[in-house]
């Protein structure tokens, strides 16, 4: 598949980009200094910014599935909305936060006591952004929520997959590697079960 990545030289889209090259997909790597972006097969690195909604839409014009892997507070959501429409792109994958899952029914962990505050800002903007994607009509999104940690560490492929809840494992730690979400993501795009959908995944 021909698949466009905004913000490829960041932590999580870097390896988002390796898991897509691993697995034989063509990606249009975007990043505002794409000579960060590692080289690696079938990756094209390509100079972009998430701000430029026209910009960003030709960039990803005639790809399959168009990823944004960017910060909250360093984007636009309507933008980012807008430019995947503009494209025409079949799939528009966000890589979400866990601010936004539930803890118990109807409570968001972002609104949790002891949630960091120095996080609280960027959480809230994935939740908006999130009810901004759920309100679309015409939009192919997913929206994939990591857990709590969202951390280096290795590829293990064994992790669970859920939706609106936060994922914890047995010792109440919620937590996922960057290389296993990647999978996720990646597995998601090649066998779609979460249209106009969010989901997420954890230990």
């Amino acid at each position: 598949m021909k698949i466009a990545v905004a913000g490829a030289s960041g932590r999580a889209g870097s390896v988002i980009t390796k898991e897509l090259s691993r697995r034989g997909h063509a990606v249009t790597a975007i990043a505002r200094n794409p000579e960060k972006i590692a080289a690696l097969p079938n990756v094209t690195p390509t100079k972009g910014d998430v701000l430029d909604q026209a910009g960003l839409a030709r960039l990803w014009s005639g790809h399959d599935v168009a990823v944004s892997s960017v910060h909250f507070l360093a984007s636009n959501p309507l933008k980012l909305i807008g430019a995947a429409k503009d494209s025409k792109v079949g799939r528009y994958l966000v890589v979400g936060g866990a601010g936004s899952l539930e803890v118990a029914p109807g409570v968001e962990l972002v609104t949790a006591s002891g949630f960091p505050a120095q996080y609280k800002a960027e959480a809230e903007a994935g939740s908006a952004f999130l009810e901004l994607l759920r309100q679309e009509k015409e939009l192919n999104w997913t929206f994939l929520s990591p857990s709590a940690l969202f951390t280096e560490g290795e590829r293990t492929a064994r992790f669970r997959l859920g939706t609106d809840q936060l994922l914890a494992d047995a010792n109440g730690k919620s937590w996922i590697t960057f290389a296993d979400y990647a999978i996720a993501l990646a597995d998601e795009i090649e066998r779609p079960v979460h249209l106009r959908q969010r989901f997420t995944v954890g230990y």
